[in-house]
C-alpha cells in the first residue's frame, strides 16, 4: 500500500476545532485541551524556545481594554470621585458679568 496521494484521500475526521480562548484551530477534541494556549488551563501555555510565539501574543499587542483605562488613570494621577477644578475661561466669564 502507498503512503502518499491514496492515504491522505482517506483522512476526513478533524482532530481540532477552534479554541474558546485564543481563536486558533487547536483544540484537540479527544485531548480536550488546545495545543497553542492551553485553554482550559488556566495559566496561559507560553515556552521560552519560541521567542516569535511569545512576541505575538505579549501585552501590547491586542485590544488592551484594561490597560488603556489604566494608562489614563495613572496619567491623572488616580483620581476618583472628585469634582475637577474650574477651568480659567469659565472663571473669566463668569466674574466678567
Amino acid at each position: 500500500m502507498t503512503q502518499g496521494t491514496s492515504s491522505l484521500g482517506k483522512r476526513r475526521n478533524k482532530t481540532h476545532t477552534l479554541c474558546r480562548r485564543c481563536g486558533w484551530k487547536a483544540c484537540h477534541l479527544q485531548k480536550s485541551t488546545c495545543g497553542k494556549c492551553g485553554y482550559p488551563t488556566k495559566w496561559k501555555r507560553k515556552c521560552n524556545w519560541s521567542a516569535k510565539a511569545k512576541r505575538r501574543t505579549t501585552p501590547r499587542t491586542g485590544r488592551m481594554r484594561h490597560l488603556k483605562i489604566l494608562y489614563g488613570r495613572f496619567r491623572h494621577g488616580f483620581h476618583e470621585g472628585t469634582t475637577p477644578k474650574p477651568k480659567r475661561a469659565a472663571v473669566a466669564a463668569s466674574s466678567s458679568s
